[in-house]
């Protein structure tokens, strides 16, 4: 593997393991999955193996490419490995761009009325003008003290997203209390 400047194969092993293996719960939509990874993921990326023996080898090259260097989690961990971590685990349960378009929507509403950058589009793309939005909340807010209010705001985000959607689909309340248990408040 590539060089692990900021811990993503950590992430992906911790990622991994909270997942578990194999999976096929009738109220899943996303049908059977193997440390998370879906069936219709992993043939997309050429694995035509029966799920319960995908590799865990295999799982983790698809987090990596999938849904860290796809949505460039990788540029903002050049910025903050803590809130790249966040996007990370986010978008592997909601995929990468709803947790980037949580990042967009926290950094607009942090800015202060656009006194220290722009507002920004919530598109769900990692660009240089988020980059550069990230990289100027954190100079303003400073790095600790910033981070740690983002990630609330990128938490509640997130929780109030996993209410609704138990809301929405009652069948969802299956999973209601592991994703609030297991995605919320959990990376550090």
């Amino acid at each position: 593997m590539e060089e692990d400047e900021f811990g993503v194969d950590e992430l992906i092993d911790a990622l991994i393991d909270r997942e578990g293996g194999y999976v096929n719960h009738p109220a899943d939509k996303g049908g059977s999955t193997c440390f998370g990874i879906t069936e219709a993921v992993a043939r997309a990326h050429g694995y035509a193996g029966a799920m319960a023996d995908l590799p865990r080898e295999e799982a983790a090259a698809i987090y990596r490419r999938l849904y860290w260097l796809r949505p460039r989690f990788d540029q903002v961990a050049t910025l903050s490995a803590r809130i790249a971590a966040e996007l990370f685990d986010t978008g592997v349960n909601m995929r990468p761009a709803v947790a980037t378009t949580f990042l967009q929507r926290a950094l607009t509403a942090l800015n202060r009325n656009a006194k220290d950058y722009a507002d920004l589009t919530p598109d769900g793309r990692i660009g240089s003008v988020t980059l550069h939005a990230l990289e100027a909340f954190l100079a303003t807010r400073g790095k600790k003290g910033g981070e740690t209010v983002l990630m609330r705001a990128l938490e509640a985000l997130q929780g109030e997203r996993y209410l609704r959607l138990a809301e929405r689909r009652p069948a969802n309340e299956a999973f209601l209390y592991g994703w609030l248990a297991n995605r919320v408040g959990t990376i550090s």
